[in-house]
């Protein structure tokens, strides 16, 4: 049965510069919006809430620079900036309709938000929506802009508000969890291993120490991913020239865009290059990468550690937080673990499309894979941040340590190690062999192969003493 007229959805017709075009009655967005919605129906990713945020703040941004400038009278500007507010506080976020597989450029996306704000505007006025006057979405909203630039900008503040934020408190929490960890575990020695075979030992809060390393090295490498995000190619409109926009825009925005954000921007003293690359979203991805394999890293320690708990390693005990078998009663899983080694192998996969992006995507003076850049930039970083958080307060700091350990500790063969400066490398292997082939322990062999007094051997083979530099390892020291 064919729908009657009053059940269709209302309509009304809006314009731009390729004709008219009907979209939703109730709809802030205008024509090339529902163009690109119609040209893209690819998926059904839209760019995140950071990002239109940002796009909001810069918007918002541009209406106050532009009316200090004298090129916007003070009605529409404080339209427009009300507008923008919306936006940027997410109460327009259903507006945001375009798919993330998009214009290359973004500008579809940017003229999402210049017609939202426009009709926004218009309605805060008391105006006809749909009529471009008398806020234009295109004369007034973009005025000073492109999305050659607004879209890069918008990114790059995403990113930057993104990790100051969420991502870099996330990781701080670690830290300290994992520090607090290491103080609580460093009277315990147990078992070190290198290629997965017993070395000698090592205290585990030594173990958790280097963890607490990674997050603290973490932290220091994303302030240099802040600073790279910090210069944004803002002014430099359609091909880094700054056509059509006033001289002091751009460096005027940017103080107005940090005022907004409380985070630090500048317009970039190299609009070619800033405009024409995607170099510094590169930069901040390689050290999302770097923090997703410290992760991984530090995830496959806690699950093998965590292994058993009779059959595995079994010197840690992991939060107990679900059961783990459909089918094996009892069995508990190391999921939180799991989770953040998923949410890695997310981020080297986001890292790579970044990278394709950046490598395919920049011809001349335009990168033209922005949007999906974008995309996988911030998830990335809102991925990072939950996990992290999730890793910390689910795992870490309910993390335990048992005795199997310590108990381990002399049955272990490294600990001939020690022996060498006493006896030397060749006899030290003899001794490791012959234990293990006996099952006897270090100590057992070396009384029958060496002339070392139980004295010396209780002095050489203490584990402790293996932990701390300068201790062991040289002849007469002890």
């Amino acid at each position: 049965m064919e729908n009657t007229d009053s059940e269709r959805p209302k309509r009304r017709v809006e314009r731009d510069s390729m004709g008219e075009l009907e979209v939703p009655d109730g709809a802030y967005y205008g024509a090339s919006t529902m163009r690109a919605v119609r040209n893209f129906p690819i998926s059904d990713l839209r760019l995140q809430r950071g990002f239109i945020r940002a796009l909001g703040l810069i918007k918002l941004a541009s209406a106050r620079t532009n009316h200090d400038l004298g090129l916007l009278d003070s009605s529409i500007a404080e339209a427009i900036e009300r507008a923008a507010r919306d936006v940027a506080d997410g109460a327009l976020d259903d507006q945001f309709v375009v798919d993330v597989f998009q214009t290359g450029s973004g500008t579809s996306t940017n003229m999402n938000a210049n017609e939202v704000i426009s009709n926004r505007a218009i309605q805060l006025v008391g105006g006809k929506i749909g009529s471009r006057t008398p806020v234009h979405p295109n004369d007034h909203v973009n005025l000073c802009q492109s999305s050659n630039d607004v879209i890069p900008s918008a990114m790059q503040l995403a990113a930057l508000i993104g990790i100051r934020e969420d991502l870099i408190p996330a990781m701080e929490g670690l830290q300290r969890a994992l520090r607090h960890k290491a103080e609580e575990f460093m009277p315990i020695v147990k078992t070190g291993r290198t290629h997965l075979q017993d070395a000698t030992p090592i205290r585990l809060g030594q173990e958790f120490l280097g963890y607490a390393g990674q997050a603290e090295r973490s932290i220091r490498r994303l302030r240099y991913a802040e600073a790279e995000l910090s210069e944004l190619p803002l002014g430099g409109t359609a091909v880094g020239t700054g056509i059509n926009a006033h001289p002091e825009f751009a460096a005027r925005a940017c103080r107005a865009i940090s005022d907004l954000a409380r985070v630090e921007v500048r317009e970039t003293n190299n609009h070619f290059q800033a405009q024409s690359t995607l170099d510094s979203v590169v930069a901040a991805s390689g050290v999302l990468r770097g923090i997703a394999v410290s992760m991984m890293k530090i995830g496959s320690d806690l699950r093998w550690m965590g292994s058993g708990p009779r059959a595995g390693i079994g010197e840690l005990k992991l939060p107990e937080v679900q059961p783990g078998s459909s089918i094996m009663p009892g069995k508990v899983n190391a999921v939180i673990v799991e989770a953040v080694c998923q949410t890695a192998a997310q981020v080297f996969g986001n890292d790579q499309t970044i990278a394709t992006s950046a490598l395919y995507g920049s011809n001349f003076e335009l990168n033209v894979m922005m949007p999906v850049a974008a995309y996988n930039l911030l998830q990335s970083i809102d991925l990072l941040a939950s996990s992290l958080d999730n890793l910390t307060s689910q795992c870490i700091v309910g993390l335990e340590a048992t005795k199997r350990g310590p108990e381990m500790v002399e049955k272990g063969l490294a600990i001939c190690t020690a022996l060498v400066p006493e006896i030397g490398y060749d006899a030290a292997a003899a001794i490791s062999k012959v234990a293990d082939g006996t099952g006897e322990t270090i100590r057992e062999v070396a009384r029958q192969k060496t002339s070392l007094s139980v004295e010396d051997l209780d002095r050489l083979l203490d584990p402790a003493t293996m932990t701390e530099p300068g201790l062991t390892g040289a002849p007469g020291v002890g």
